[in-house]
């Protein structure tokens, strides 16, 4: 029992606590409370009462889970949402996204891009997102004022790219910016080589040499289609992965985004390596990428977590939806109806995104001692009725409109869904004047 002479700062009454760790743990008639940003006390409703707190809130017929954890994205691609639908991969990168990007990506697209996105996030339940996207130093500065947490992958790839005129620059800024940050409560900075058919070996070579002596992650696409595979193969005589394990960037810090290819081998390597899979299944679906096994990576002991990918792939930011079609896909490959059931889907949206992203010491579960990255999802609605296992009816019957209340290391970011630190009107009127001027139109 933690001291809880000195008063709290705030303690909840949700009608059901779901910690996550451990698993499949639902509570009723208990409470949480909150000092100092941290959990500092879990337990029954008739001791927490008795305690002294500085403000108590009652959350009937709600969900007290800890904040969703977006994996992996590209969140000033907002501002792209829509832009090339319904094209493969290879086409929708090279034809449109790639030169659209090249016209229109500055330092103001991606605080304008970020802002858009951190937004829709924290609407949406998430209290957490890897970002991998250029002029990272910007959207570092959009978290720290908006006091979500993240990941800031640095985008690296062989040619140059909007910020960084080489690989060796972009390695460069970012060093400069985890030196810049590496104290930093809410921030953590890695190093994100886009792809391997977009990164050769000695950029490789560089980025394993600086991830091993700042002990800082990868983050980086890899078995996202058959097609990349293949060429790899040609290439190289060898799979990504294997081509990965060979130059020495797999390992527990090194977070495996797509993995919609899956042989015996690769598993093997994941299974060794200890390396995470960052799941991100309607990007896939949208652009007939392929399915990640997630059941059979599951089965036998591979950490994945989930992730929306970027707007202009998904179209959204519905870490929930995801989460949801997740589950549902899960069972489809594996054909079996358990496959991923809903307490698991949860995990995997929450813990095992802190895992991914190595902060699972501090969030991705309701623990004492753990920051307090909450969110309080309504269950009172007809759709939500009746609920048997709020947990299954949160996964398989709730939508992001649902998420009523969301605090990131103490601090309410979202409270009865209106964001308390981000003009959303505004948000809207900037994200519509740069619809207008990518698209070429004016206002009549």
């Amino acid at each position: 029992m933690p001291n809880t002479a000195v008063a709290l700062d705030l303690l909840l009454l949700p009608t059901w606590l779901v910690p996550v760790e451990p698993a499949g743990v639902v509570l009723k008639e208990h409470a949480l409370g909150i000092r100092d940003g941290r959990i500092v006390f879990i337990g029954p409703r008739a001791a927490a009462l008795k305690l002294d707190a500085r403000e108590i809130r009652e959350l009937p017929d709600m969900l007290l889970c800890p904040g969703l954890i977006n994996a992996h994205g590209h969140a000033a691609m907002t501002l792209f949402r829509g832009l090339a639908d319904d094209l493969p991969l290879m086409a929708w990168l090279e034809r449109h996204i790639w030169p659209a990007e090249a016209k229109w990506v500055d330092e103001t697209f991606v605080r304008d891009g970020t802002d858009l996105a951190i937004a829709e996030q924290i609407k949406g339940g998430i209290t957490c997102f890897s970002d991998m996207y250029f002029f990272p130093k910007v959207a570092s500065e959009c978290i720290h004022d908006s006091g979500i947490r993240g990941q800031i992958a640095i985008p690296i790839l062989d040619f140059p790219i909007p910020g960084a005129s080489t690989a060796d620059d972009a390695i460069r800024q970012g060093v400069e910016l985890f030196n810049d940050l590496k104290h930093h409560e809410r921030i953590k900075i890695t190093f994100g080589p886009h792809a391997p058919y977009t990164v050769g070996d000695e950029n490789l070579e560089k980025i394993r040499v600086i991830a091993e002596e700042l002990d800082a992650s990868i983050h980086m696409h890899v078995h996202e289609t058959a097609f990349e595979v293949q060429q790899s193969v040609e290439q190289y005589g060898e799979r990504p992965l294997a081509r990965l394990g060979r130059l020495g960037l797999l390992g527990p810090r090194f977070q495996a985004v797509h993995m919609t290819q899956i042989s015996d081998e690769d598993l093997v390597l994941l299974v060794e390596s200890n390396t995470s899979v960052i799941h991100c299944p309607e990007s896939n679906l949208k652009l007939a990428s392929g399915f990640c096994p997630v059941e059979r990576l599951w089965q036998a002991g591979v950490n994945v977590a989930i992730g929306t990918d970027g707007a202009a792939s998904n179209n959204d930011l519905d870490l929930l939806g995801e989460t949801r079609t997740a589950a549902l896909l899960a069972k489809a490959v594996a054909g079996s109806a358990t496959a991923l059931d809903a307490h698991r889907a949860l995990r995997m949206a929450t813990l095992n995104g802190a895992r991914a992203l190595g902060i699972e010491t501090d969030v991705g579960s309701l623990e004492v001692g753990k920051a307090a990255d909450m969110v309080a999802f309504d269950l009172s609605g007809l759709a939500q009725q009746p609920v048997y296992d709020p947990v299954s009816q949160l996964i398989y019957a709730t939508g992001r409109d649902c998420v009523k209340h969301l605090w990131v290391a103490g601090k309410q970011l979202l409270d009865d869904r209106r964001l308390t630190r981000l003009d959303e009107d505004q948000l809207c009127a900037t994200a519509k004047a740069w619809g207008q001027r990518i698209s070429g139109r004016t206002e009549s």
